[in-house]
């Protein structure tokens, strides 16, 4: 397995990425929109999340494909962004056809940033607006770090970000992740710079630090954080799949989560990963190849959570600092 050209998401064709932040408020949303409408699964191992239009994508549903994803800021509130999403591709004509009018599929999660330094005092909930904008700048290539639904996010003792990566599968497969790490957890080892995913770094893309010195057994310390978390993630692939087989490899994709978060899906972060098929490809081998696929998401997400928190850049009213700043 290798990295796809751009070494994101957006390396499984038909795929694009937009972005929109609020540097005052310390926020943003990010948006994943095919060029068609794509299979969609998601599986959920927080204890505290927050979601739109999750129940959809539960295999017995009548509806089995989306428009676009939403990732956002701003907790509750922030689920407006899909809405903009909506409004948006509704006015663009696509949506799902009912009696001739078209309802926009647009699943979404959110996470919590509202503690983080920024002004919160605003007099029209702006995420509405953010997903519009988003939607409009989506594209094959995005900001990673600071930016979108990563605009606002930390870890435990840095600010955190969003991410990207992918790979490609020997079976000629590509698999990709988008993450915005908000985690309660630690993707660094100890006061070290190294990161706890670096057993899966490819070509230096996050530092080339290797391992640090770490204690496993560190207990975390929920009551510094508790309520401000949640890792929301997307993984991709052009290959075909039904709904059930989407959700499967959101499942196995939470493994990702958990190799560069330590410790990760705990009762108060909102942990989640949606999963996208575009049914571009058609599976080499049936029974094996969704294992393949399984490993390759969880991988590429470990790797993304690190680039999210790699790439994150300093502004103005941080309550934290960033990752570059454990190099100094």
């Amino acid at each position: 397995m290798k990295p796809g050209k751009r070494n994101l998401i957006t390396d499984v064709a038909g795929l694009r990425v937009g972005n929109a932040s609020d540097d005052g408020v310390k926020t943003g949303a990010t948006v994943l929109v095919g060029d068609a409408p794509f299979v969609a699964g998601v599986h959920i191992m927080g204890g505290a999340p927050g979601t739109r239009e999750a129940a959809l994508l539960e295999a017995d549903k009548l509806v089995q494909e989306v428009d676009a994803l939403v990732l956002s800021g701003g907790s509750a509130f922030g689920l407006d962004a899909g809405s903009g999403v909506a409004d948006a591709l509704r006015a663009a004509g696509r949506g799902f056809d009912v009696g001739g009018q078209k309802v926009p599929i647009v699943p979404g999660a959110i996470l919590f940033d509202l503690l983080n330094g920024g002004d919160k005092e605003w007099v029209e909930n702006p995420y509405k607006a953010l997903g519009r904008q988003a939607l409009a700048a989506a594209s094959e290539a995005f900001e990673l770090g600071s930016a979108g639904a990563g605009c606002g996010a930390t870890v435990d003792g840095l600010k955190g970000g969003l991410g990207s990566a992918s790979l490609i599968l020997e079976n000629g497969i590509t698999v990709g992740a988008l993450v915005a790490v908000n985690a309660l957890g630690a993707v660094t080892m100890g006061d070290g710079p190294e990161f706890w995913a670096a057993p899966w770094e490819m070509g230096g893309e996050y530092g080339g630090l290797g391992l640090g010195a770490h204690d496993p057994m560190d207990e975390p310390r929920p009551e510094a954080r508790m309520g401000e978390n949640t890792t929301i993630a997307i993984v991709a692939t052009d290959a075909a799949l039904t709904q059930a087989q989407a959700t499967r490899l959101a499942t196995a994709a939470h493994d990702g989560m958990a190799r560069a978060i330590h410790p990760s899906h705990t009762p108060f972060d909102g942990d989640l990963v949606f999963a996208a098929a575009t049914g571009a490809k058609d599976l080499p081998d049936p029974v094996w190849d969704p294992l393949r696929l399984g490993h390759a998401a969880a991988t590429c997400l470990a790797r993304a959570i690190a680039r999210g928190v790699h790439a994150a850049t300093p502004a103005k009213g941080d309550v934290l600092p960033c990752w570059r700043d454990r190099l100094r």
